[in-house]
């Protein structure tokens, strides 16, 4: 597939070098020279059949591009939106920003107006990252076995486009989740935008030398991404902020309420009934998982299965149907019984 990649930070990055390795036609481009002058001289180093190319404009990004996939930071989406836009782009579009509801809106705004004939667009996120980034961080491999949201829009995304990314993405090793926008912004402020938060917090917390000094494995793992540079935790967070709120206020009434088990005569007694509920959840977390099933390629049945903590391994020859994982019910009765 003929596939143009718009910025070239990590994920971006990694998206280029992937597809390359799996044998895609791949361009990219980032509004920096330097990070294109990297990507250029990485590609003249990778193996003859896995390389690519950088463009020094968008407009000859997605001349002949089939699928393009905008790989920004949020508060640059509305700017290369109106690029693609401008050079006349009329095939599929999809992002890997970190918040999706945003982005939904964005090009509803700026691709989708009287003028504009954007075949399609279909939200994305790969559950993908390092602490560390730019292009020098990329790695091919960073996709395998993560989980990689395509947003599926009831009444609104083609089916057609999120079975052709569906493949795509499964390609490169990775697991496809299904879910609407907004229940994808509500799922990752808790499992993600949150935790930047907290960690960022908890290393702040911890300037004294003494508490460096005696930091191990609960501080580096408790605080490793609030190494994330700055501006992109501020991007996801303040660009959730709809969601990132009510799930930051109730970890803060959560962690009231284990302040006040701390005032109690007997704080380790107080303590064990709020820790059980965290230590059950990590403890069966990732979940037993059920024996693969077939289901139909429908977005009711997709949607229901992402909600079921499931997601597509494949996808069939008609697509009618598609192989799924999902984790395996404590019960009869589970949610996908019934498909």
């Amino acid at each position: 597939m003929d596939i143009a990649v718009i910025g070239l930070g990590l994920i971006g990055g990694s998206a280029l070098r992937a597809l390359a390795a799996h044998g895609h036609h791949v361009l990219g481009y980032d509004a920096d020279p330097a990070t294109r002058g990297t990507a250029r001289t990485a590609a003249a180093r990778a193996p003859q059949n896995a390389r690519w190319q950088v463009t020094g404009t968008i407009r000859d990004a997605v001349a002949g591009a089939r699928l393009v996939i905008v790989a920004v930071p949020l508060p640059a989406v509305p700017r290369v939106l109106d690029e693609i836009g401008a050079a006349g782009y009329t095939g599929l579009v999809t992002d890997v920003t970190s918040v999706k509801t945003p982005v939904r809106m964005l090009v509803e705004q700026r691709l989708k107006g009287p003028h504009q004939r954007l075949a399609g667009y279909v939200g994305g996120h790969p559950m993908a990252g390092k602490e560390s980034s730019g292009f020098v961080a990329a790695d091919a491999e960073l996709f395998r076995d993560c989980a990689w949201v395509l947003c599926l829009e009831p009444g609104s995304t083609s089916l057609g486009d999120w079975l052709d990314l569906a493949e795509l993405v499964i390609g490169l090793g990775a697991r496809v989740v299904p879910a609407t926008a907004e229940e994808h912004d509500r799922a990752v402020a808790t499992v993600s935008h949150v935790p930047h938060l907290l960690a960022t917090a908890l290393a702040a917390a911890a300037a004294d030398p003494l508490a460096g000094a005696l930091a191990a494995g609960s501080f580096r793992d408790g605080t490793r991404v609030a190494a994330t540079r700055s501006e992109l935790i501020a991007a996801m967070c303040g660009g959730n902020a709809p969601a990132v709120g009510p799930a930051l206020d109730g970890i803060i009434a959560a962690l009231q309420q284990a302040r006040a088990a701390l005032d109690a005569p007997d704080p380790m007694t107080a303590l064990l009934p709020w820790l059980a509920p965290g230590h059950a959840m990590r403890a069966g977390w990732p979940p037993v998982l059920a024996a693969p099933l077939d289901i139909p390629a429908r977005p009711d049945a997709l949607i229901r299965l992402g909600r079921a903590g499931g997601w597509v391994r494949a996808v069939s020859a008609d697509r009618s149907t598609v192989t799924v994982v999902r984790p395996a019910p404590l019960d009869q009765g589970g949610p996908l019984d019934d498909l």
